[in-house]
This record gives structure tokens, sequence and C-alpha cells, in this order.
């Protein structure tokens, strides 16, 4: 069995290296008995990004990297996912909000069948340390993607999701998003292609680095959300009318 790491860079200077080792680390400690790659996707970014992610690519043959001109999470999720060939596909956000800990439970849930699992803030056995508004602005999003998608998930965006490779050529093609709305897509696609999914609990720190702040902007965000939740509720109509 192999597995294959994505790790986005967007201007992470300030922590790529020290969690991209901190990765590394944990996996050697864990002593898992299948092969394990990590792949850093420096995109659109204008720091010293790729030159740390070059370093630590050359000081360690478990890690490589890629630039993409072009910024977006989606755009590197899908980009690192389309050349993976291994077994299983995860990725996590640099900042490494969600812990490390979760990892060994997010690829035991692969390995007992499921197609795709991943992070909830907002299960009961969660644990989050987040600012009051955007924990409110999340659960908003939340009841409101539900409504629109049909969906009874509690977290589509937490950005910790593993993914079995078998679905990949079905799901990726539908994923147009290159940017934060990639999760929703990815999620909402491969339930309505039937595919095993689950939601596990994690502890999630949105502060867990204070020298790297989110890059999300609320109002921006919640209004590019609403447009394409409705759009993609357009596209599932479609295919629904066909059939």
């Amino acid at each position: 069995m192999t597995i294959d790491i994505c790790l986005p860079a967007y201007n992470e200077e300030l922590i790529l290296k020290k969690n991209t080792i901190k990765t590394i680390n944990y996996l050697y400690k864990l002593k898992l008995n299948f092969d394990w790659h990590i792949y850093i996707v420096v995109n659109g970014s204008n720091d010293d990004s790729l030159k740390i992610a070059k370093e630590i690519s050359k000081n360690n043959d478990k890690v490589s990297y890629c630039e993409l001109k072009q910024g977006g999470k989606g755009r590197a999720v899908k980009h690192l996912w389309k050349k993976s060939e291994a077994d299983y596909f995860v990725y996590m956000d640099i900042d490494l909000a969600v812990s490390l800990d979760y990892l060994p439970i997010l690829i035991k849930n692969l390995n007992n069948g499921y197609d795709l699992v991943w992070g909830s803030r907002r299960l009961k056995n969660s644990k989050v340390k987040r600012n009051i508004f955007r924990s409110f602005s999340s659960l908003i999003y939340n009841i409101f993607s539900k409504k629109i998608l049909e969906h009874n998930y509690s977290d589509l965006q937490c950005g910790f999701k593993g993914i079995n490779n078998r679905i990949k050529n079905t799901v990726l093609s539908k994923i147009e998003d290159n940017n934060w709305f990639f999760d929703t897509e990815l999620i909402i696609w491969s339930k309505k292609l039937k595919y095993n999914l689950k939601e596990i609990p994690v502890d999630w720190q949105e502060d867990r680095y204070q020298e790297r702040k989110s890059k999300i902007n609320i109002f921006k965000d919640a209004k590019s959300f609403i447009y394409k939740t409705i759009n993609l509720r357009k596209k599932l109509k479609i295919i629904k009318s066909i059939k």
C-alpha cells in the first residue's frame, strides 16, 4: 500500500519548513507498514516558499515539490491528485490546524474501505479552538449547504481529507473550483456518485501557530460560497432530471 500526502503552500515561508519537518518526523515515528511520500505544492507564492520547499526536498528523499504559477488550494490539490498513483491520497493544510495525531485514524478508515474520509470540527467528540465569529460563520454555511445541497454532514470545509485513489477518475473530472469551494465539491460529488464516505472528529486549533494567520476572507469568501453552492445545486438537479 502507498500513500501520497499533499501540502499546499501559498506564501507559507513562516511555517513551511517547521511544519513539513514535523510531519516527516511524525510519520517516521509511526513506523507505518506501507510506503508514503510528501509533496509540497507551492502555488502562486511570491515569498520564499519555493526556496524552502527545494531545500527540504534536497535533504529528504521522502519529500518532493512542484510549483504552480497560479494560486488556489483546489488547484494545488487537483494538480497533484491527477498525478498521484498511490493507493491513498491525503491533503492537509500546512498550518496543521488539525493535530497530526488524527492522521493514523484517517488512514485506518481508508484502509477499512471508506473512499473519502475527512475531519470534522462539529462532531460530538471534536475539539475546537476557534474565534466565535469564524465558528458562527462556519455554522451558518453548514446549515445553508445542508438545505441547498441536501446532505447531512457536519463540516465540509475542514482541510484534512483522505481519498481512496480508485474514485479519482469519476470524481476529479467533476470538480471545477480551484479555491476553497473545492472541498465542498469533492464531498458532494462523491456522495452523488454513491461512494463510501465518513467524517471523523478531530482536534482543530485555529491559532496552533501564532505567526501564521488564516488566509480566509470571511465576507468575500461567504459571497462566493453562496453563489457556488447554488450553482452546484443546479448542476445536480440537471443530472437528476436527465436520469
